[in-house]
């Protein structure tokens, strides 16, 4: 696995912890839209010294492959994080699976970004983690996300009930999940994707 990675229009990183001041305004900026879908901030979340210490943690879990986050830009404006795509909850043996989390700031919204980087992401999954099953889980209310996840080729298994604790309410998620092989089945009629990667780390 590797450190970065391109797409057409996009370039995912594992950042270090000197991005700090860089994720907290992505956090700040949308504060209000992703707080609605996910579970209460500790007090010290949106600090400079949290989100360090945080990008710390997650790049030491990214080299051992127990969760890797992957920050996404334009190509060319390394200024602005347009998101982020996560690769959490990594299992092997028997399972071979992992859950999918992304968040995208509202800038960006609209111009296919999501779909884009995490399309690259489930090719890093099948190809280098060599997993074999992608979970995400989305609020019923979630329009978007749902859209977001069939236009990918992720279907609906049912819903988890009161699976996570919300804003002090034990709430249902709707599971999405894609397989390996629904992917290389689509491949051979898109043709092969066109990223390219810069192998510094390797996993």
């Amino acid at each position: 696995m590797n450190m970065e990675y391109e797409t057409k229009r996009l370039e995912l990183k594992i950042l270090p912890d000197t991005a700090a001041a860089q994720v907290l305004r992505f956090y700040l900026d949308n504060q209000e839209i992703f707080e609605k879908y996910e579970t209460d901030r500790i007090p010290n979340f949106y600090t400079e010294k949290f989100q360090k210490m945080l990008l710390q943690s997650e790049y030491n879990l990214a080299v051992k492959q127990t969760l890797i986050r992957f920050w996404v830009y334009e190509k060319g404006r390394t200024d602005r994080i347009a998101g982020t795509v996560s690769i959490h909850n990594i299992k092997r043996g028997f399972y071979q699976s992992c859950e999918l989390g992304y968040k995208f700031d509202q800038e960006f919204w609209g111009k296919g970004y999501a779909r884009e980087s995490i399309s690259k992401c489930t090719q890093i999954i099948f190809e280098e983690l060599k997993l074999h099953r992608i979970e995400a889980y989305v609020l019923p209310e979630n329009a978007a996300s749902k859209k977001l996840l069939g236009k990918l080729g992720f279907e609906l298994e049912g819903v988890k009930k009161q699976n996570v604790k919300l804003h002090g309410l034990w709430r249902d998620h709707e599971l999405y999940a894609l397989l390996e092989k629904d992917v290389l089945e689509k491949k051979e009629v898109i043709g092969p994707d066109s990223g390219t990667s810069n192998r510094i780390l390797r996993c």
